[in-house]
């Protein structure tokens, strides 16, 4: 799958800017060109060759917070994006398999966490439990784990009538080969689509959190945190919100550029879409070479 994601402009695209998000969350720290806790007295600032994003309005690097942020809003957006799938893929593939009552179950948990506004039970488990980004995230995780249940419950119904499967069982092999062996090969592509989308929900949800100020302790920054501060100072700094929008609105899109690009790829229309391409291609190369004049 992922040699065919990569055969697509938009999956190079994708991967390629999310590589750099993720290097931006492991290296950020330690490439930041000052201290992002630094105060001064240099306020609000232009961008100069001291600051390449000028200061906020305590005289801190807002280039060195970027990088300093990148790693929050990196962590709680896989925290959700894996308890998702930790909760709502499990239950929905043995739903099929595990009888009745634990497909009722399932299916009323599920339809009662869709019911639920996430965002709104994210802020009361930090007023209960303390004002933490990761418990926010797991909750949320779980609040939004419902796509999974039903992607992967929806795939492996599919599954679970054809013909070979039908025979394992008849032959009496177990629920956990059947899975391994036939099931979990066909669930994984609409799998890896959710966890790609859901990715960027994390983003979004992290940075809706901490432009409110919820889940992190001031000072620490974030892409949300910076946003929050430098729309209070727009009339001294007019573009100082771009770089933290910009990076949230890339990153969320190249997450659902890859989701479209593993969509693309996955099933017989996707095998089929990129040996058309790569039919095209080799026509191309092969292509009879003109040959020149007599002597």
């Amino acid at each position: 799958m992922v040699r065919r994601v990569l055969s697509l402009t938009s999956g190079r695209i994708a991967v390629v800017i999310l590589v750099l998000v993720a290097l931006l969350a492991l290296c950020g720290p330690w490439l930041a060109p000052q201290d992002p806790l630094a105060t001064s007295d240099n306020t609000l600032a232009s961008a100069s060759g001291a600051h390449w994003l000028g200061t906020d309005y305590l005289g801190r690097d807002v280039f060195s917070r970027l990088l300093e942020g990148s790693r929050i809003s990196v962590l709680g957006s896989l925290e959700v994006a894996l308890m998702a799938l930790v909760v709502g893929a499990v239950p929905g593939i043995l739903s099929v398999y595990s009888g009745r009552a634990f497909e009722w179950l399932t299916l009323r948990l599920a339809d009662t966490l869709v019911a639920l506004p996430f965002l709104l039970f994210a802020i009361a488990v930090i007023a209960l439990l303390g004002n933490g980004i990761t418990q926010a995230m797991l909750v949320t995780g779980a609040l939004v784990s419902p796509l999974f249940y039903r992607v992967s419950r929806a795939a492996t119904l599919a599954v679970a009538r054809s013909p070979y499967v039908e025979a394992a069982i008849v032959s009496g092999a177990s629920v956990g080969w059947i899975v391994r062996r036939h099931v979990w090969v066909k669930v994984l592509p609409p799998i890896a689509v959710a966890l790609a989308q859901t990715i960027g929900v994390g983003f979004v949800i992290v940075s809706s959190l901490t432009f409110l100020g919820i889940g992190v302790q001031p000072p620490a920054p974030t892409w949300g945190g910076l946003l929050a501060s430098d729309l209070g100072y727009l009339s001294h700094q007019p573009w100082a919100p771009v770089a933290p929008a910009l990076l949230i609105m890339v990153t969320v899109w190249a997450c659902n550029l890859l989701a479209d690009a593993i969509r693309d790829v996955s099933g017989e229309a996707g095998r089929a879409l990129v040996d058309r391409r790569r039919a095209r291609s080799r026509t191309s190369t092969s292509a009879p070479v003109p040959v020149g004049g007599s002597r």
